[in-house]
C-alpha cells in the first residue's frame, strides 16, 4: 500500500472512519443487557460447566460475547444471515424469484433484498420469542417474570437485529467492506483476547504444558497461511474471442480469463454444518428437566455424542460440510447460464465447442475444484476438533471463526486497495484537464512544431 497515496485520499479516511464508528457503535451494544433481565445470575447460568449450551456457544462467539451478557444485540446478523441464504436458495429453485434474480436487473435485486428484510423480521420474531421464554421459565434470572417481560424481550431483541442490518448496509454504503460481514468479523475477533487469556491461564495453572501451548499457536499461524493461500487460489480458464472486420481494419480477437475459485462455497458450509449438529444440543438443553416420553429417551444419548471434539460430531461435521459445499457451489454457479453467456457474447474456450460442451466442461472442472476446496475447508474445520479432543475446551476459536476472520480481513484489504487505485485515477484525470485547459484557444492546440503560436497584441 502506498502510504502517500493513503494520505491524500480524504474520501477514504472518511469511509474508514465511518466503518470503525459504526463498528464501535455495535460493540457498545454488546454490553447493555436487555430489560428485566440478572446479569450476573445469566451470566453463571451460561458459564455452568455441566450445562451443555448447544447452538448458543456458536452464537456468543459470532457475537462477540453478547449471548452470555444476554445484551440487545444478543441475536446479532445471525436471523439477517439465514434470511439471506434462505432466499439465495429460493432465487434458484423458485420460479419467480428465479426470474428476479437472472431478469430483473437491479430493481429485481432491490425487491429480493426487500424480501431478505421480511423475512429476516420473521427470523427474528421466532427466535426472540424461545429466547424470552425460555429466559421467563428459568427462576433467579428475570427480576419480574411476566408477560410484561417476554414481550419487551421480543420488541428489544428483534428491533437490535433490525438496528444492525440497517447499520451494515449503511457500512456497505458509506464505508469500507462489506458492512455485515464486518459486524461479524468484529464480534469474533472480540473474543479473541478472552481465548489467548484463557490458554495462559490454563498454563499456569498446570493444566496445560508450555509445548502445547506452543503447539497451539504454531497451528493457528499455519492455519491462517494455509487460508490465505487457499482463498486466493483458483483455476483460470482461457477465453478467446475471434476477429472481425471493421472498415479497412481487423478488430477483435482479445483473450480474457474465466477465474473459478478453489472455495466457491466460502464459509457458508461450516455455518450450515455447525446449526444443523448443534440443535441436538439446544433441544436436549431445553427438554433436560420435561419428562420425556419413552421413544425420545435416545435423546441423552445422542447428545452425549454430539459435543466438540467426539469421534461421532467430527464424523458428521465432515461430511455436512462436504455435502454443503458442493450443494452450495451448484447453487452460486450454473455452468450453463456461463455457458450461454460466453456463446452470447461471441468468447469460446479454445478446443472446447460453444454451448452444451463448454457447459460440460465447466462442471467437470468446477466439480474437480469443489473436491479439493470441501477437502480444504474440512481439514481447517476438524483441526481445531481435533486439538479440543487431545488438550481439551480450552480452544474456543475454531476453524468457522478463523475462516471468516481471514476471508474478511482480504476482502476489506482488497476494498481498501480499489479505494486507493481509484483516487489515483481521479488525480490523473484531473492532471489531464489541467494540461488541456494549458491548449492554445481557438485551435485546440498545443503550440509546437509546424504550429504558429498567436501572436501577443
Amino acid at each position: 500500500m502506498n502510504m502517500g497515496s493513503f494520505a491524500k485520499a480524504t474520501e477514504l479516511h472518511k469511509r474508514l472512519l465511518f466503518t470503525i464508528l459504526a463498528l464501535l457503535v455495535y460493540r457498545i451494544g454488546t454490553y447493555v443487557p436487555i430489560p428485566g433481565i440478572n446479569s450476573e445470575a445469566f451470566l453463571q447460568f451460561f458459564q455452568n460447566p455441566d450445562g451443555q449450551r448447544g447452538i448458543l456457544d456458536m452464537f456468543n462467539m459470532f457475537s462477540g460475547g453478547a449471548v452470555e451478557r444476554m445484551a440487545v444485540f444478543a441475536l446479532n446478523v445471525m436471523p439477517y444471515i439465514s434470511a439471506s441464504i434462505i432466499v439465495q436458495l429460493m432465487g434458484a429453485v423458485y420460479p419467480p424469484w428465479e426470474k428476479l434474480r437472472k431478469e430483473g436487473g437491479e430493481s429485481g435485486r432491490k425487491q429480493l433484498n426487500q424480501y431478505t428484510r421480511y423475512l429476516t423480521v420473521v427470523l427474528a420474531l421466532f427466535q426472540s420469542t424461545g429466547i424470552a421464554i425460555g429466559l421467563n421459565a428459568q427462576p433467579g434470572l428475570i427480576d419480574s417474570p411476566g408477560l410484561f417481560f417476554i414481550v419487551s424481550t421480543i420488541t428489544t431483541l428483534t428491533g437490535g437485529t433490525m438496528f444492525l442490518m440497517w447499520l451494515g448496509e449503511q457500512v456497505t454504503a458509506r464505508g469500507v467492506g462489506n458492512g455485515i460481514s464486518l459486524i461479524i468479523f468484529a464480534g469474533i475477533v472480540a473474543v479473541l483476547p478472552g481465548t489467548i487469556a484463557r490458554l495462559f491461564g490454563l498454563a499456569q495453572q498446570g493444566q496445560m504444558s508450555a509445548f502445547t501451548l506452543l503447539f497451539i499457536a504454531a497451528m493457528m499461524i499455519g492455519v491462517v497461511v494455509f487460508i490465505v493461500f487457499m482463498e486466493r487460489a483458483q483455476r483460470r480458464l482461457l477465453i478467446q474471442y475471434p476477429k472481425r472486420q471493421e472498415g479497412n481494419r481487423m478488430a477483435g480477437g482479445e483473450r480474457s480469463f474465466l477465474p473459478l475459485k478453489v472455495n466457491t462455497a466460502g464459509v457458508i458450509p461450516p455455518i450450515f454444518a455447525s446449526s444443523l449438529l448443534m440443535l441436538p444440543t439446544t433441544v436436549a438443553q431445553m427438554t433436560a428437566n420435561a419428562n420425556l416420553p419413552s421413544w425420545m429417551e435416545w435423546l441423552p444419548l445422542v447428545t452425549a455424542q454430539m459435543q466438540h471434539g467426539q469421534p461421532v460430531f467430527m464424523l458428521l461435521y465432515g461430511a455436512l460440510i462436504v455435502f454443503f459445499c458442493f450443494f452450495y457451489t451448484s447453487i452460486t454457479f450454473n455452468p450453463e447460464d456461463t455457458a450461454e453467456n460466453l456463446r452470447k457474447y461471441g468468447g469460446f474456450l479454445p478446443g472446447i465447442r460453444p454451448g452444451k460442451r463448454t457447459a460440460e466442461y465447466l462442471d467437470y472442472v468446477l466439480t474437480r475444484l469443489t473436491v479439493i476446496g470441501a477437502a480444504y475447508i474440512t481439514a481447517v474445520c476438524l483441526l481445531p476438533e481435533m486439538v479440543i479432543a487431545n488438550f481439551g475446551s480450552g480452544l474456543a476459536f475454531g476453524g468457522t471463526s478463523i475462516l471468516i476472520v481471514v476471508s474478511v480481513t482480504m476482502d476489506t484489504v482488497a476494498q481498501i486497495q480499489s479505494q486507493l487505485l481509484a483516487h489515483q485515477y481521479e488525480g490523473l484525470i484531473k492532471k489531464a484537464k489541467l494540461r488541456g485547459r494549458g491548449k492554445t484557444a481557438g485551435t485546440g492546440k498545443t503550440p509546437g512544431k509546424g504550429v504558429t503560436a498567436p501572436a501577443r497584441r
